[in-house]
């Protein structure tokens, strides 16, 4: 009867278990499902608001005419491109302090409670008979109890790994720094060639209206005569043609300038659409960097520019790969303390400690030892080859960018000689119109000749700032100015003031002397002529535009490699 009993009770503890089963599962199903939940406009809308109100948040409005110190200043304050490199060095600071805490022991606390419906009762065979005992069966666990522990692990292994861990990521910390500087490079350049053509809108603005009213009045005059025939109809024609040419190119000249505030704008986080007055400052050019030797700006290069740091500290990482690489190969050794606590009233010693050492070792790491050293050795000739190439480009590219300042400064000489002739020829057309000797097709002639005259000068201005930011930020030169978050507008306009006047000082400065090696008469000659100044010869004089049909020069400059 007690075998038919406990045959027939079995059932029941399986259904319930199966049935468990079945809840879980459904719980679980449900738990797993996921709906697609897109965004609302409403929802867009509001974020889009909050994002804009955070761009501006802080931003100093604008007061007055801005100046080029004060453009780069709020540029390096405000920008949000710039923002978003801080807050990149500002997390690799951060990933940096959280790998240091890898390297400590692990120490773990647990707490557990368990409890159960029935008490946990066991009985006991005989080690040599192997029948049961004769002793009642026994309980050996409360139903209900709680148990703490309290271990400190450490793992020699985990340890060195974790240490190389810290040293990459110190210099991933070194590498988003030199981002950030490569970034201000960048944004000075940006903002200098914004300003000098915010600045040439301001100038031309009105003389460009002036004169596209005067052509557009001039054109009414000439169809209203050839309708009336009162000039031959070729003739009329020819006229016309003559001045919509000229106002086609007034009008490709009002939408050239109509961008750079729009630009300027951007890179200083003013609103887009306040009309900003800038204050044009002195166009007097500073060409020092024309007298320095070439092999002095390959030197500064090699030391300081931001792109070729980068790739430093970039094989530095792939070394200390290597290194993690062969740590893997060696045994494990880990050390284990652990105190415990455990309120079973059943047991003797509630508390007790254990300790424990072990070493391991995967042995299938002697036939993959070969592979993965070859791996790590790959990744560090690769890192040496990109850095090879990087020192390559960087070079070639300060040869560029210092025939680009030179062609640049030439160009800008040019232009200036040319407006010089305009302006003196604008004073004799002055004179002429006063007298009222001169056609209206002559006045919106000489009017679009001199306003593309003083454009161009602006271009090769713009052109000739572009060209120096980028020499200098391919030498590695920046204005020291230190932490630009805390730091009130008016300090750092006066400290971006400061270090854009002497910031060149570095690379005219002679560098420090070292013992020259012994060179043959010829070979000491050929370094001398490295060594001067670049220098261009015209072969012969550029050719002449046209007055009234050449297309308007593109504000464009090189970008940075």
């Amino acid at each position: 009867m007690i075998a038919s009993s406990r045959v027939a009770s079995r059932p029941f503890p399986r259904l319930r278990a199966t049935s468990a089963a079945v809840a879980a599962a459904l719980v679980l199903g449900a738990c797993g499902t996921v709906q697609v939940q897109p965004l609302s406009t409403p929802e867009i809308a509001e974020q889009a608001a909050l994002d804009r109100e955070t761009a501006r948040a802080g931003v100093q409005p604008i007061t007055g005419e801005l100046s080029m110190d004060e453009a780069i200043a709020r540029a390096l304050k405000y920008n949000l491109d710039r923002r978003t490199r801080l807050m990149e060095e500002a997390l690799a600071f951060n990933q940096l302090d959280s790998t240091n805490w890898d390297m400590l022991p692990k120490l773990t606390a647990n707490a557990g409670y368990s409890t159960r419906d029935k008490d946990l009762i066991t009985r006991s065979v005989d080690s040599v008979t192997g029948l049961p005992s004769l002793a009642n069966p026994f309980i050996s666990s409360e139903r209900s109890h709680a148990s703490y522990d309290l271990g400190l692990t450490w793992n020699i292994l985990d340890f060195g790994l974790s240490y190389i861990s810290a040293k990459q990521q110190a210099d991933r910390v070194l590498i988003a720094s030199e981002r950030r500087r490569k970034a201000m490079h960048t944004l000075i350049q940006d903002v200098r060639f914004a300003f000098w053509r915010t600045a040439s809108a301001q100038r031309l603005k009105e003389d460009v209206r002036t004169a596209i009213a005067l052509a557009e009045d001039a054109l009414e005059d000439a169809r209203k005569a050839e309708n009336e025939r009162l000039r031959n109809p070729v003739d009329a024609l020819r006229y016309q043609r003559q001045l919509l040419e000229n106002l086609r190119l007034l009008e490709s000249i009002e939408q050239e300038l109509s961008t750079g505030r729009i630009e300027l704008a951007n890179l200083i986080n003013a609103p887009l659409g306040q009309d900003i007055k800038v204050q044009e400052p002195s166009d007097k050019v500073d060409a020092s960097l024309l007298d320095v030797p070439v092999e002095r700006m390959e030197q500064l290069a090699v030391e300081q520019n931001a792109e070729l740091r980068e790739h430093f500290y970039s094989a530095r990482i792939a070394v200390e790969e290597t290194r993690r690489t062969m740590l893997r190969l060696f045994p494990n050794l880990s050390f284990r303390y652990t105190a415990h606590y455990d309120t079973d009233r059943f047991m003797i010693n509630n508390s007790w400690n254990d300790a424990g050492l072990q070493l391991s070792y995967n042995l299938l790491n002697l036939l993959s030892a070969p592979s993965q050293k070859a791996l790590a050795d790959a990744g560090v000739q690769l890192a040496d080859q990109r850095r090879v190439a990087a020192q390559m480009a960087v070079l070639t590219q300060v040869h560029l960018s210092r025939l680009s300042y030179t062609i640049a400064y030439r160009q800008f000489l040019r232009a200036d000689a040319i407006w010089q002739a305009d302006a003196k020829i604008s004073a004799h057309i002055r004179n002429r119109e006063s007298a009222e000797t001169q056609s209206k097709l002559e006045q919106v002639a000489n009017s679009t000749t001199a306003i593309l005259s003083l454009l161009r000068r602006y271009q090769s201005l713009s052109q000739l700032q572009g060209a120096g930011s980028k020499l200098q930020a391919t030498i590695g030169l920046e204005p020291a100015i230190g932490s630009t978050t805390d730091m009130p507008l008016d300090e750092l306009t006066k400290k971006v003031s400061d270090a854009l006047r002497d910031w060149n000082k570095e690379v005219v400065k002679p560098a420090a002397a070292a013992p020259a090696p012994v060179e043959a008469p010829a070979a000491a000659k050929k370094r001398t002529a490295a060594a001067a100044p670049l220098k261009l010869k015209l072969t012969r004089a550029p050719v002449g535009w046209q007055r009234h049909t050449e297309p308007v020069l593109a504000f464009t400059r090189d970008e940075e490699n």
